[in-house]
């Protein structure tokens, strides 16, 4: 009798862990696959201690196309693992992560984040919040063996057919609808039902699974909300890769929308924040978190060294410690969970993508918001807006209190792993001759000064005599290269960003040397 990996029709391709969570392409992310990632983090919390028989596991999605069927891979794992499904629907997620901290338990989140359709992931929870870099080779060696177990099942018993799909069809529980109301309380609690009254919020939903109650939350606060860009297809928009395409159509809105005191959305599971002012002109999430940590009156932040070096001088200026991380959520909850163990009060963490987090409670006009050590979009957006609102002030005003430097962000999409791997490999530390090399592609000719350092904490952050700074980093999560650059002015920095992206460009070229 034939073992189900004899059986299988295709050659499977394994999930592996990106920046945050796994991620992969739909078409390899079969029942099978999910089924058996899912198992082994359950199996991973158990030998952990973290899970007791007939505890909730919640679940939920985003609104991507192939987000439902992975849902119910997951949810199959959750039952046949003897624990109950609480599933929340199709919520952001730090919605779902939310509900499952406060109630002690875990979480997994079905959601490809902002990458494109043709991809999902699936993001893992523990009983006390994200997972860490710390925790993955352990559930990796908990996969392997689900993976073993699961593959030398005989086929004609096992729940998968030849296509890794499930033999039956399976149906997720009811909607817990507390998931939904317990975040959204979260907020409009806090805050009073007038604190933007009179504000004109534009909201722009494309296919951002939290689109609805962002609306919601904001009209609790006072807010008149009008609705823009609604999609029934995945859109595919990230906020660290604004195109112009993206700052035209925001320019676009507010054109449109003269009287509006600001612009929101968030990428599509809802846990990055667009925020944009009344000209049309995004925000980035390195100077919003800045502002949204000087609001809090923040005693520590925690903030990737890809971060705009005007962030450092206002935090500085503000008496905020700080601290720079590698890239990734997993590595700023480290770092705030250092810093709270040290005896900081009022911690805080975000992401240039803009997820801001919570690395401890704060007292909020008489109430207390509790941690919350995962990317949060709505936050930063009610907090900036409350903000400007309170001093009675333009959201343009607001981000004038940072120090005058200029950011942009890029990538080349389909850019070869292995490359990407190799160039980070190569210029690993930084020597004369690393300098030199790089010194190659970014010439003197193209506006370069002479390079003064290079820092490897994560990718390679290259300074230059004349201030200008450019970070190139692969994608943890997709076959992507990225370029970040600071400047002294907004067409420099998009300048050097161009530069690096272009076709035939430093990128490019970098490429074929390796």
């Amino acid at each position: 009798m034939a073992s189900l990996r004899e059986a299988l029709s295709y050659e499977p391709v394994e999930l592996s862990f990106g920046t945050s969570g796994l991620r992969g392409l739909v078409v390899d992310m079969t029942d099978l696959e999910c089924y058996i990632n899912s198992v082994g983090f359950l199996n991973f919390l158990e030998k952990d201690r973290q899970l007791k028989k007939g505890m909730s596991v919640y679940l939920a999605g985003d609104l991507r196309d192939s987000t439902p069927r992975i849902t119910l891979a997951a949810a199959r794992a959750i039952t046949d693992k003897g624990y109950k499904v609480g599933y929340g629907g199709l919520v952001p997620t730090p919605a779902i992560a939310n509900y499952a901290l406060q109630h002690g338990a875990a979480s997994i989140m079905v959601t490809g984040s902002h990458i494109p359709a043709d991809r999902n992931g699936v993001k893992f929870y523990k009983v006390g919040g994200e997972i860490l870099k710390s925790d993955e080779q352990a559930i990796k060696l908990a996969v392997a063996a689900e993976r073993s177990r699961v593959y030398s099942q005989a086929e004609e018993t096992s729940p998968f057919d030849a296509e890794g799909s499930f033999k039956e069809t399976l149906q997720l529980p009811a909607i817990v609808a507390d998931v939904q109301s317990q975040y959204l309380s979260r907020y409009a609690d806090i805050f009073s039902s007038d604190a933007l009254t009179g504000k004109k919020v534009v909201v722009y939903q494309h296919s951002a699974v939290g689109r609805d109650m962002l609306v919601e939350l904001l009209t609790r606060l006072g807010a008149t909300i009008v609705t823009v860009g609604r999609s029934d297809t995945f859109v595919s928009i990230d906020t660290e890769n604004v195109t112009p395409e993206d700052q035209a159509y925001f320019k676009a809105i507010a054109q449109d929308h003269p009287d509006a005191f600001a612009i929101v959305s968030t990428d599509g599971d809802s846990d990055r924040p667009f925020v944009i002012d009344e000209h049309g002109v995004f925000h980035r999430g390195d100077e919003l978190g800045a502002i949204v940590a000087k609001w809090l009156n923040a005693d520590f932040a925690a903030l990737p060294v890809s971060s705009n070096d005007a962030v450092d001088a206002f935090l500085r200026t503000k008496k905020i410690a700080f601290k720079h991380t590698k890239i990734g959520s997993p590595y700023v909850i480290e770092a705030m969970a250092q810093a709270v163990s040290e005896g900081k009060k009022r911690v805080v963490g975000w992401e240039v993508n803009g997820g801001f987090l919570l690395g401890s409670d704060f007292k909020l006009n008489g109430h207390t918001l509790s941690r919350l050590p995962t990317r949060d979009a709505f936050f930063p957006i009610i907090s900036v807006l409350i903000s400007a609102s309170e001093r009675r002030i333009t959201i343009s005003n607001l981000f004038e209190q940072l120090p005058a430097r200029f950011t942009q962000a890029g990538l080349i999409d389909n850019f070869a792993v292995d490359t990407s791997r190799q160039i980070v490999e190569t210029i690993a530390v930084d020597t004369p001759e690393n300098r030199a090399l790089l010194s190659e592609y970014f010439t003197a000719e193209n506006g370069f000064g002479r390079i003064t350092s290079i820092n490897v904490l994560d990718g390679i952050r290259i300074h230059f005599k004349n201030n200008d700074i450019a970070h190139l980093r692969p994608s943890g999560n997709a076959p992507q290269m990225r370029v970040y650059s600071v400047a002294a002015s907004q067409q420099r920095a998009d300048e050097i960003v161009e530069l690096g992206i272009k076709p035939e460009g430093i990128l490019t070229k970098l490429a074929a040397r390796f």
